[in-house]
């Protein structure tokens, strides 16, 4: 019989071997909750922001802090980002003093900011021709998906830079979906983000629509929640106070997902389809109507909010 102290080392030994350093870089409303569940899984996650009161929070959830990126990444054997936009994502990663240039021979790479394709292809050749593993897997479920682990992974990169951070992500995650090589997560994410623009600006027509007609919202839903106009953006983020008590129009449009980045992703489609040659009437114009509400002062709301800007509200 296996004495309690040699039980005891044997779990602590299998603890140490799963548990990895890992680098987080950017801990805002997504980042922290991410790298909070990281920590939870049993990894010394160190982590670091512009922010020192993001640092303080993941210090706070029993991560470690770093006063630079270099400090952060150079014992790291993962370092995840999760940065605005492109642009911060090639100055941190590039140079002499970025992140590729600092990680350590066999780190792996995960890019969680949501960015624009060339640029994550440019960044993932990089890290390729210093022989680091490399994926863009930006991430779709907001803050709620984030503080509860159940984030959506689209994922580009090689086959074995994917075997190598799924665990992770699946410590941050719920589905984790290889959309194919680098810059094609982005890809996806961008896709379905248009498709989630489109769709919202078209439900929330027909509920203006509706009420121009004398139509109770109530039963708009139930009919087209059931018909062919059935869509995630009626039937889970309902545009108007009622029919979906947990959407974000029963708290007076308190944002979930801001207009504000709605507008970025519609743009990095547009982006997108004029670098590829792609014809997206409907996404441009959805990217200019999310660009009039966001100037008009309501770039911080839920980006459900557009149906008052039908309104004339």
């Amino acid at each position: 019989m296996r004495r309690p102290a040699e039980a005891r080392a044997r779990k602590t030994r299998r603890r140490e071997d799963f548990m990895s350093t890992i680098a987080f870089i950017g801990l805002g409303n997504m980042g922290g909750p991410m790298a909070a569940n990281l920590v939870k899984a049993g990894h010394r996650v160190v982590g670091t922001d512009v922010s020192p009161a993001a640092v303080e929070r993941h210090v706070a959830a029993g991560g470690t802090g770093a006063s630079t990126i270099a400090e952060a990444v150079k014992n790291a054997d993962v370092v995840v980002t999760m940065l605005p936009s492109g642009r911060e994502v090639s100055a941190l990663f590039g140079g002499e003093a970025g992140i590729i240039a600092g990680a350590k021979a066999g780190a792996l790479l995960i890019d969680s900011s949501t960015i624009d394709v060339d640029t994550a292809r440019a960044v993932a050749k990089a890290a390729a021709e210093r022989g680091l593993l490399m994926i863009d897997a930006p991430v779709s479920g907001g803050v709620g998906g984030a503080s509860a682990g159940t984030l959506t992974f689209m994922c580009g990169g090689e086959d074995a830079a994917f075997a190598a951070a799924k665990p992770f992500l699946e410590a941050m995650g719920k589905t984790i979906v290889h959309a194919g090589g680098p810059g094609n997560g982005q890809a996806a994410k961008i896709c379905n983000n248009m498709i989630l623009g489109i769709t919202m600006i078209a439900t929330s027509e027909a509920f203006v629509l509706a009420e121009k007609l004398g139509l109770d919202a109530q039963k708009l839903f139930d009919i087209a929640s059931k018909s062919s106009g059935q869509s995630w953006s009626l039937t889970t983020y309902c545009p108007v106070p009622g029919p979906v008590p947990t959407s974000p129009a029963n708290r007076d449009y308190a944002a979930g997902f801001t207009a504000a980045m709605m507008l970025k992703d519609l743009k990095l489609a547009q982006d997108a389809a004029r670098s590829a040659g792609a014809i997206t009437p409907l996404g441009a114009e959805a990217a200019a109507l999310y660009g009039l509400y966001a100037g008009q002062g309501d770039a911080g709301t839920d980006f459900s909010g557009i149906v008052n800007f039908l309104r004339g509200k």
